[in-house]
Order: C-alpha cells, then sequence, then structure tokens
C-alpha cells in the first residue's frame, strides 16, 4: 500500500468547500471520484490538509491518500488532470511515508486574501476577489497587522460555532501584511495554524481600522480580552485562497 503526497490547486466557486458532505457537491468528493476512475477501484478517501469554507480557492492544497496500484506519478497527473474538471488541478504527486498525514504534518499554512479595489466592479474578477470600492490605510492596515504577529489568543478572530469545538484558541502568527498590486489589495498572512473564519475575520479586522471603525487599542483589547464585538467583520468567502501549505 502506497501513500501518495499530493498538490492540487482549485476555484472554489462552485463548490461547498472541500470536505465531503452528504448534501453538496464538495472538492473532495470530485476528486476521490475521479481517483477511483484513474485506478478503477472504488473511491478512496482523502486526507486534506484544511477544511476550506464554500467558495474558498486554493493555489497548493495538499491531501494524501493511501492507495495499492503500482501507477508512476507522473500517470497519476497526467491521469486526473484529464478526468478532473477545469477549475481544479493536480499539481504534483509523490510518494511519502506511511505515517504522512497531510492534514496532522503541516508546520505552517500560508492564507492570501484579495481585495479588488476599484471604484466599479471588476467584472472578471467576480468569485475570485472582494470588491472594495474604497480608499484604503495601508499604513493603518499594517499597523494592526503588525499586533497580530506572533502566540496569542485568537478568540475574538474566529466564529463562535468553531470557537466552541476548540481545546485552544492560541495559534501563532508568522506574518500578516497588506500591499497595493495595481488595483488589488492583497493581505498575506501566515502562521502554525488557523481558527474558524479567521483569516477573513482578521482581513475584516484591518478593513475596519482603515475606515476608523475600529482602532489599535480595540485589536489590543480583542486580543486580550477575546471579544468578538471589537474585531472587524467576516469578509466573504470569494477572495480568500490557500496559498502554500509547509511541511
Amino acid at each position: 500500500m502506497r501513500n501518495l503526497k499530493v498538490f492540487i490547486a482549485y476555484n472554489g466557486a462552485e463548490y461547498h468547500g472541500f470536505q465531503r458532505q452528504g448534501n453538496a457537491l464538495t472538492v473532495q468528493e470530485v476528486v476521490e471520484n475521479c481517483i477511483g476512475k484513474l485506478l478503477k477501484i472504488p473511491a478512496p478517501v482523502i486526507y486534506g490538509c484544511s477544511r476550506t469554507d464554500t467558495g474558498v480557492h486554493a493555489r497548493r492544497f495538499c491531501f494524501n491518500v493511501h492507495v495499492d496500484s503500482r501507477i508512476p506519478c507522473e500517470g497519476f497527473i497526467k491521469g486526473m488532470n484529464t478526468l478532473l474538471p477545469p477549475d481544479i488541478a493536480v499539481l504534483s504527486c509523490e510518494d511519502a511515508p506511511e505515517n504522512f498525514h497531510a492534514r496532522y504534518c503541516t508546520k505552517g499554512k500560508e492564507y492570501v486574501y484579495l481585495i479588488a479595489n476599484t471604484p466599479q466592479r471588476d467584472v472578471f474578477m467576480q468569485k475570485l476577489a472582494y470588491h472594495y470600492p474604497y480608499e484604503l490605510d495601508l499604513d493603518k492596515m499594517n499597523n494592526a497587522a503588525q499586533l497580530l504577529i506572533g502566540e496569542h489568543d485568537f478568540g475574538a478572530f474566529c466564529r463562535a460555532e468553531g470557537k466552541a469545538r476548540m481545546k485552544s484558541t492560541v495559534r501563532t502568527i508568522y506574518d500578516f501584511h497588506a500591499e497595493m498590486r495595481g488595483q488589488i489589495c492583497e493581505i498575506r498572512i501566515s502562521g502554525s495554524g488557523f481558527l474558524y473564519n479567521m483569516v477573513r475575520i482578521c482581513a475584516g479586522t484591518l478593513i475596519y481600522v482603515s475606515e476608523g471603525r475600529r482602532t489599535l487599542d480595540d485589536v489590543r483589547q480583542a486580543l486580550e480580552t477575546g471579544s468578538r464585538e471589537l474585531a472587524g467583520i467576516t469578509l466573504p468567502p470569494e477572495g480568500l485562497y490557500l496559498n502554500e501549505v509547509s511541511y
């Protein structure tokens, strides 16, 4: 039995997240079914590095899968990309140790949130970036982002029902900053791990700070008290990308 370590990219606009569900189409379901067709076996279970939400995208998403097949990794890549729909692609495949698990072996993840900062919405960026037509104050945003770098209790930056399921809401953020690339504001955040909706709330907090609806002191108090009201809004999913996973 082989344990394959596979990286894929996907446009999540038409999927209800990565994780398989009983009543909606997900990336996991599509990929598992294609593996089954390729190897002529019942669809195997794949283990993903993250549970991306409905409408969220991934540039480099890792999963592992146990297969009893001699198919070369090159053949797996080519065969899968023939069977997969146009919005999912296999980027790489390699044999991994038996104990490798795409989720539990991660050392860190990087997310990118894209904001189309244009007066009118860009029809070609629909479902690929969040449209925000107002001026952004990058200095304020980056000053707020700096406060979130390091090990903190991010209970204020997590969706309530997700927080209730967590043993701990302490996470470590390695880097967090915003920069303009043309008319796209790119918010980039990397860390040891993330809570439910944490990246979208952190990005929303930067927006609120830019607008003057939150202050740096509010951000500090949000970290200290865990008060969700002191953080920002949860930005919509279409601007979020899982950018990289490190092992």
